[in-house]
């Protein structure tokens, strides 16, 4: 079952696919494929209270990080000198396998030496649901080896009764450790991992050590060990080690876990504690045990209150059945364009209902989209809101269902258009040093205000030209959905002939471009966050895109921005080339006539980033090292540069991609690897984490799908010392031992999986039944009394036409009733197919 509470299941899945739904003719429930697809959507907003320096320059440069487990796979800006730093930032990922803890660290940044962490914040993956949707504030806590544990020990236990040579009989334990897995990452790379065992009593402490496992986080042990458990009343030795019958309620296996350091001592990675009596009714125990830190390790002798983070999180498990399931509730939902009123669909029900509308907005926009229904979907919502809009100057300025639904629909099919705008001149403002600042207030030493002036004044006029001659790329659906706006405005207002150009404005300057300029990073536009100047060049220029924008709308051209300085600075727009030529552009974006397209003749630019690439060997002395390249992939090729900005050094045609897939980590003992198989050799690539890889896999994947010669099986580790490592073939040329992992099904558009869209909408619907039963009863008390009630929570709802919203809302709950047996069903399965000790459902062991 899709939920944001995803506790009910027994066990988090090992890989985003697994087995298990039911076929809806015959009811086998191993006839079709489950996929279980996790993500974490929220905001990091600020800390505040974090200890100071003892020094005299008490301030800290600060950033956030977020970690699954101990591997990072977000990071945020760096605010400068401030105790209280302020973020502001959102993030959203898919996450591709499983984890104990979500964790937020936050940083003291260090030029020269390592970066401190200050403290951190770390959530259980099951109490993820609490704080699901509200502003809560975390309070940090301290950073310790023992507060740093993750990972499971594989162990199996057996008790051997023995007899000695003089005939008296013994108890032997014999403890195999088999293997662990997930074990921390060490400075961002695998551990060397071993295990000291002993057997802890009142009067013994036997230990034993593991050999050590060079640089894997599942290292593979295999090794036993034998301990004396008990002894005869009849043998004569006594030692301290003795052990009568009765004490073997005491003893315990613990089973410690140890980063090998060398020169230095060595770190803790986490322990179990297995009490012998285990074995009691069964003389063999095997199971997998969750690693816990060291006793008293959530204790710490800091008093200090570290500072606090307030954070918001939404963490989702969607298990996605096969598409014959979701039939139903997909026809209901994209009727909802033709329903009349349109505030009596499915659609918009689900937005009244929703606790939080931007959790419904995201698959309802991509489901709309994917099945051509969301232009005249926004179109009916955008009319209902201008009912409610008694001011022209108010247009769309709130944030309706109709306003969020546009907002994510142009970051959705924006994309390429920002790229190919923007892109080009905010390379050229981050990668100069040029000063912009114009208040006097925050100048710094040395800086001329009015070369600073002169310097913005170059950058806002070159990014307003850019953007106003950029109409001939705006993405058509875009325009279709401005056109619609402009129309129902002018309609609505007839005596105000700004207001047309107002509606279209407030979108793609005011929610498109200037926050695009403000935070290219979340746009794809620039790989990292820019520094502390570039962010304040960005912002005065993002102010003066929405202002120069929204100008264009007004009959009146003068600023409202309060501050004199920016006053002083606009009147440098004053002209009326300005004013022109964004209505111009306006005009442009909100026709309906046919455009010269250049986005298919041009590739479509999807995803760059830092990797580390495998060196081809493509001569007889060529390295196979790893080596740092900047990757790029367009809808054409992927290729790789030395440095970003630099000629590609390699090509590849996306033409030529044969499988995009996971490799073992055992291969080159590296994480987060995957291969690329094209016609000439496999491209071996490490990601930063596991997250990054993901996205690389899943974008490559759906950019080749359609490939003609795609291969349909595949090597899982790499070709090495004249072998595959996975089967042990020697000639290069040998088949995949392997099929290759099902992709998604041919008839998605890249980005929009229409299933997983409708699961979550199904899951919301499911989490907002009460809401949806009060709507309901509303209906029925306007139908009853003729009129709307006024009772607490009731008059929040949106009914113009009550008897058809009640036969919608029937339609809805029946449906919803529908999907809900093939997910009790899989539930049900899963828990039972997880049992406690399993590798999925491993053992919180014993903390004493």
């Amino acid at each position: 079952m899709a939920a944001a509470a995803p506790a009910a299941a027994a066990a988090s899945p090992e890989a985003p696919a697994v087995s298990g739904s039911a076929d809806p003719e015959t009811g086998d429930e191993d006839s079709r494929e489950v996929r279980v697809l996790q993500s974490l959507r929220g905001r990091i907003y600020e800390a505040k209270n974090l200890l100071p320096y003892l020094g005299p320059n008490k301030m800290r440069d600060c950033f956030c990080t977020i970690n699954l487990d101990q591997e990072e796979v977000y990071r945020t800006q760096v605010v400068e000198k401030s105790l209280s730093p302020y973020f502001s930032e959102e993030f959203y990922f898919e996450i591709p396998r499983t984890f104990q803890y979500l964790s937020f660290y936050v940083y003291d940044k260090n030029v020269l030496q390592r970066d401190l962490r200050i403290g951190k914040v770390a959530i259980k993956k099951e109490d993820l649901c609490s704080h699901s949707g509200k502003e809560t504030w975390f309070s940090l806590q301290p950073i310790d080896s023992n507060s740093e544990v993750q990972g499971k020990v594989h162990l199996e236990l057996r008790l051997n009764e023995l007899i000695t040579e003089n005939g008296t009989v013994c108890q032997q334990l014999v403890v195999h450790i088999k293997a662990c897995h997930g074990l921390p990452l060490i400075n961002g790379q695998s551990c060397d991992p071993y295990a000291t065992v002993s057997l802890v009593g009142p009067s013994r402490n036997d230990q034993k050590k593991t050999k050590v496992k060079k640089k894997t986080s599942n290292p593979q042990f295999n090794e036993v060990f034998y301990f004396e458990v008990t002894r005869s009343s009849s043998y004569s030795r006594k030692s301290q080690f003795q052990v009568e019958e009765e004490d073997i309620e005491k003893l315990e296996i613990r089973i410690d876990l140890w980063n090998n350091e060398n020169l230095v001592q060595d770190v803790f990675l986490g322990e179990i504690k297995v009490p012998v009596n285990v074995l009691r009714s069964d003389s063999f125990h095997q199971a997998w045990y969750l690693l816990q830190p060291r006793d008293n390790g959530n204790k710490s002798s800091k008093t200090d209150d570290l500072g606090s983070l307030l954070l918001t999180l939404c963490y989702t498990e969607d298990c996605v059945l096969p598409s014959e399931y979701y039939g139903p509730l997909k026809t209901l939902l994209l009727k909802s364009p033709d329903v009349q009123p349109v505030s009596a669909s499915a659609a918009y029900i689900l937005g009244e209902i929703c606790q939080d509308q931007k959790d419904a907005v995201l698959p309802l926009v991509r489901l709309l989209l994917h099945h051509n229904k969301l232009v005249p979907f926004i179109t009916a919502v955008a009319e209902l809101d201008l009912k409610d809009t008694p001011d022209a100057n108010a247009i769309f300025r709130g944030n309706s269902l109709a306003t969020q639904c546009l907002t994510e629909m142009m970051k959705i099919v924006g994309g390429h258009y920002l790229k190919v705008t923007l892109k080009p001149v905010l390379d050229e403002i981050c990668e100069s040093s040029k000063s912009c600042e114009i208040d006097p207030v925050k100048l710094k030493e040395g800086d001329n205000v009015e070369n600073n002036k002169e310097n913005l004044y170059y950058y806002v006029d070159k990014v307003f030209n850019t953007i106003v001659g950029s109409s001939v790329s705006c993405p058509t659906v875009m325009c279709d959905i401005f056109y619609s706006l402009r129309q129902m405005a002018a309609k609505k207002f007839p005596n105000h002939p700004h207001v047309q150009y107002s509606a279209v404005s407030s979108f793609v300057f005011l929610r498109f471009f200037a926050v695009a300029i403000l935070s290219p990073h979340a746009f794809h536009l620039r790989p990292h966050y820019p520094d502390t100047q570039t962010v304040r060049t960005l912002t005065l220029i993002s102010k003066t895109i929405q202002i120069i924008g929204n100008w264009g709308c007004q009959s009146r051209k003068k600023s409202r921005f309060k501050k004199s300085v920016m006053c002083e600075f606009l009147k440098m727009f004053q002209e009326e080339r300005y004013f022109t030529d964004v209505k111009k552009f306006l005009d442009e974006i909100s026709s309906t006539e046919t455009k010269e397209s250049s986005g298919t003749s041009e590739p479509v630019h999807l995803k760059e980033g830092e990797m580390y690439k495998r060196a081809q060997g493509r001569t007889r002395i060529g390295k196979k090292n790893f080596k740092k390249r900047w990757f790029c992939l367009s809808s054409r090729e992927l290729t790789y540069h030395r440095q970003q900005g630099k000629d590609a050094i390699y090509t590849i045609p996306v033409k030529n991609i044969l499988a995009v897939e996971k490799l073992e980590e055992g291969s080159f003992n590296k994480k987060n690897m995957f291969q690329v198989i094209h016609t000439e050799k496999t491209l071996y690539i490490q990601a930063n984490n596991c997250v990054e890889a993901n996205e690389w896999i899943d974008v490559l994947c759906r950019v080749s799908r359609c490939n003609h010669n795609r291969l349909s099986s595949f090597h899982p580790s790499a070709y090495l010392n004249g072998n595959w490592l996975c089967c042990q073939e020697t000639s290069e040329s040998t088949p995949g031992c392997k099929p290759c992992t099902a992709g998604i099904p041919a008839d998605i558009q890249i980005g929009i999986d229409e299933d997983r869209e409708t699961e979550r909408i199904y899951s919301i619907f499911t989490l907002s039944l009460l809401k949806l039963q009060k709507m309901e009863e509303t209906c029925g008390s306007i139908a009853v009394y003729q009129g709307p009630q006024k009772e607490p929570g009731y008059s929040k709802f949106t009914i113009e036409d009550s008897v058809a919203t009640f036969k919608t809302i029937q339609q809805i709950k029946s449906t919803i009733e529908k999907l809900d047996e093939p997910h009790e069903k899989y539930r049900k399965k899963r828990s039972s197919s997880a049992k406690y000790g399993s590798k999925e459902n491993p053992i919180v062991g014993k903390i004493s």
